[in-house]
């Protein structure tokens, strides 16, 4: 009776875990999962000259995710003489944008803008973007390049001391006469000349593509007028007057500006 009863205990206690020399099965694993590491991304979503006189760059950025209302935000320039990139002015964040402006004279450079490191984000870079600042300069900025006519042409620009801007000139020449002044426009897109004709006659003023006209205007005696013209690609500008009819012959001053990266 005995035997039978520890028998009947063994059967009854051994489902339950008791007793039993068997192993326990296995713990299922649970896959360790790794956050995905957080990032800010930051663009420049737009930049352009909005004061080309001044040569005011205004640059529009964008952040996301939002940083803190007020993060300070870099524009850098990559300077090719130093070879690396250099902060030129910056802004504050508002919400998830910001706006920077700049002056600089005209050029070709590359930009971006920088976030630093706010937890839980690291630092952040935008794409570079490459952009052509245009701004006005005098058309006699990098002086002439050379000068011709016939009848005692004479081209005399305004020195420095009398016309900082670079931009003004006196054009004559005996009667019956014309007289040229080129300059380097490699990297201009337009000119703008303001010219006033003290000549005692008729004369006609010309912008040329080396030797090339592209466009002329007659002006009477006393007269004053504007001569305008787009010059992208012409990397060599002549500016010509010449006589039609007058008793000493043409002169002609001009104040003029071109629209250029350089």
């Amino acid at each position: 009776m005995r035997r039978l009863l520890v028998g009947l205990l063994t059967l009854v206690l051994a489902p339950l875990g008791f007793g039993s020399t068997a192993s326990a099965a296995p713990t299922d694993t649970v896959p360790t999962v790794t956050p995905a590491a957080v990032a800010r991304a930051a663009k420049i979503y737009s930049i352009r000259t909005t004061d080309a006189t001044k040569g005011v760059i205004t640059v529009v950025g964008t952040l996301s995710p939002a940083p803190k209302a007020g993060t300070r935000i870099p524009l850098h320039q990559w300077i090719p003489s130093l070879k690396r990139w250099q902060e030129v002015a910056h802004g504050y964040s508002s919400g998830a944008g910001v706006t920077i402006t700049t002056v600089q004279p005209g050029s070709i450079r590359a930009y971006r803008i920088a976030v630093a490191a706010q937890a839980p984000y690291p630092a952040a870079l935008s794409p570079v973007i490459s952009f052509k600042h245009y701004v006005w300069r005098g058309m006699f900025k990098k002086g002439l390049l050379g000068v011709g006519g016939m009848h005692r042409p004479t081209f005399t620009v305004i020195p420095p001391s009398e016309g900082p801007r670079r931009a003004e000139a006196d054009v004559m020449a005996d009667q019956a006469g014309y007289v040229w002044g080129d300059v380097d426009s490699t990297g201009c897109s337009y000119v703008r000349n303001w010219l006033g004709n003290l000549t005692d006659g008729t004369v006609r003023v010309s912008l040329h593509n080396r030797t090339t006209a592209m466009t002329s205007i007659r002006m009477k005696q006393e007269t004053e007028t504007w001569l305008n013209y787009k010059i992208l690609g012409v990397t060599r500008l002549r500016l010509q007057v010449a006589d039609i009819s007058s008793h000493y012959g043409p002169y002609v001053a001009v104040d003029s500006i071109m629209l250029c990266t350089n």
